[in-house]
């Protein structure tokens, strides 16, 4: 496949989930960001050509690739045990998001807020890729991830290891800034049209809701709700070690 843009090329390449065969660079190309690429792609034995614009837009899809793009492999995904190797773990099962651009925006504030690793219902991804790697601005290369055929069995698998189950819905639920979000623990979230599966619902130990400041019934996107959660589990971690605890 091919890949787009200086950000996810850079991603692919540091985050070493993907087989990265060759990078293609604008020869017009000269800034710190070009070199700093050139020399890490040396370091990893990576071949990195110099075409004219012209040979780059061909090969891309789009237009927005800056002059940098890279020929790589699908991305390798996790255990679960990796994602649990951390001292408290801090989880994310996504559930019902078939955009990729949404799902990048959920894995780029996931990254970006701690998390140890998303938990992804198991299907073809690979013609995706590009999109999901291009709007997460790379994170989602970065972020260890779990593919499973039964999400739920990955839910009771936490518990079993001590973490806490939480799932982002309304119905007998109490706010989620009540939770705590400290210690080892999983949040479940699903997209807003299909949701959460019964069979993960029934696997959490408790649910939460995002208040409004104002009477609204709609449902936030699933890369706004992610954002919510994960960083007040930020909030709460960083005050914890600002006090003298430990994560």
């Amino acid at each position: 496949m091919i890949l787009e843009g200086s950000l996810s090329v850079k991603a692919a390449m540091m985050a070493g989930r993907r087989q990265v065969s060759r990078i293609y660079i604008d020869e017009k190309k000269h800034d710190p960001d070009v070199r700093y690429m050139i020399a890490q792609a040396g370091q990893r034995g990576i071949p990195v050509e110099r075409p004219a614009r012209e040979k780059i837009d061909e090969m891309a899809s789009g237009r927005t690739h800056g002059g940098v793009i890279a020929e790589a492999g699908e991305r390798q995904y996790q255990s679960l045990e990796e994602c649990l190797s951390a001292e408290h773990p801090f989880i994310a099962l996504v559930e019902g998001v078939e955009d990729p651009y949404n799902l990048g925006y959920v894995m780029r504030a996931l990254y970006c807020a701690g998390c140890d690793g998303i938990l992804l219902r198991k299907r073809s991804w690979s013609r995706d890729e590009g999109t999901i790697l291009r709007s997460s601005a790379g994170a989602s290369d970065y972020l260890p991830a779990v593919e499973s055929d039964d999400p739920a069995s990955l839910v009771r698998q936490c518990r079993e290891r001590g973490l806490t189950c939480y799932a982002a819905m309304r119905a007998d639920a109490r706010p989620y800034f009540e939770a705590d979000f400290s210690g080892g623990f999983l949040i479940a979230i699903g997209g807003e049209m299909r949701g959460l599966s019964r069979e993960v619902l029934a696997a959490c130990q408790e649910n939460l809701y995002i208040p409004y400041a104002r009477p609204f019934h709609g449902a936030l996107n699933a890369a706004g709700a992610t954002a919510a959660f994960a960083f007040e589990a930020m909030r709460q971690r960083m005050k914890l070690t600002e006090n003298g605890g430990s994560r």
